[in-house]
Order: C-alpha cells, then structure tokens, then sequence
C-alpha cells in the first residue's frame, strides 16, 4: 500500500492545501494529513477543531486520514510506515527552507520528500494570510472551503465580541 503525509498547521486549512491533499490523493493509497501541534503557538482553532474541519472537508477523497502529532514528522512516519512527505511549493522562497528540511529528513530516517508546485491560484495564500484578511472584513470565500468559511466567520465574530 503506498502511503504518504502532508503535513502542516492547517490553522485554517484553504483551498491551497486542499488542493495538495486532493493531488496526492490520486497518487497514494492512503494520504495521512498531519496537524502540527506546536504548544508556544495559540491558533486560532483548537487542534481538535482543525481535524474535525480537515475530516469535513476532505471526507469525499475516501482515502485521508487525519491526525495530530507533536516531535519530529519522520518520527510521525516511521511509527506509521510512512515512507514520503507531500508537501506543496507556493514559490522559490519556499524551496529553500524545504530543501533543508527534505534532506534533514531523508539523513535521518530515509523518508523521502516529494515536492508539488502549487496550483497559481493558489500561490499567494497562506493560512496567516487569510486569517488577516478575513479579521479585517475581506471575502476570503474563494480562499477557503465552505466548511472552514463558516467557522473562520463565527470564531473571528466570537473574538471581536470579547474585544
């Protein structure tokens, strides 16, 4: 069974990872996403949250798995026998601290990584980039799935109602 990760925060997920995901799910059995838990951030969604959207919004792939995982992605691979890292390239700048990781990672644990360049729709975009868009008031509805859209919407509401 060929099998592969994509990892990321996801905080939230847009339609740029989406379109990753989609993509190596045509070329793997199984395609694990992997949410970073990274406890000196606060996100805006908890991890619980993160998983359960990216579950929403990839169920009709039938063959994503989802998870959290804290530590070193190729110790995350290796429990699982993982043997590739999907991860998508928005432009060069990307390149390069990914290259390192790549071979960091093939030196440690031989888990290949496979670079795919993003759609161009979808270049520009970050999950950073939406949030702050979206706090402002801008339409970020092209930018993220319709699931995600309503809970960025309702969280960023809640947020300003503590303000």
């Amino acid at each position: 069974m060929r099998r592969a990760v994509c990892p990321g925060s996801f905080d939230p997920i847009t339609n740029g990872h989406l379109d990753i995901i989609a993509r190596a799910s045509k070329l793997y059995d199984v395609v694990h996403v992997a949410v970073m838990i990274n406890q000196s951030k606060k996100g805006l969604f908890t991890v619980e949250e993160r998983i359960e959207l990216i579950r929403e919004v990839t169920a009709d792939f039938g063959n994503v798995e989802v998870e959290s995982f804290h530590g070193l992605l190729v110790d995350f691979c290796k429990q699982r026998d993982i043997p590739a890292i999907v991860k998508g390239l928005r432009a060069v700048s990307d390149f390069d601290y990914e290259l390192q990781m790549a071979q960091m990672n093939i030196g440690l644990s031989g888990v290949e990584t496979l670079f795919v360049p993003t759609n161009p729709t979808y270049s520009f975009l970050s999950s950073s980039l939406v949030k702050e868009v979206a706090a402002w008031g801008g339409d970020v509805s092209h930018l993220v799935p319709e699931a995600v859209l309503g809970s960025l919407t309702e969280r960023l509401a809640a947020q300003r109602g503590r303000q």
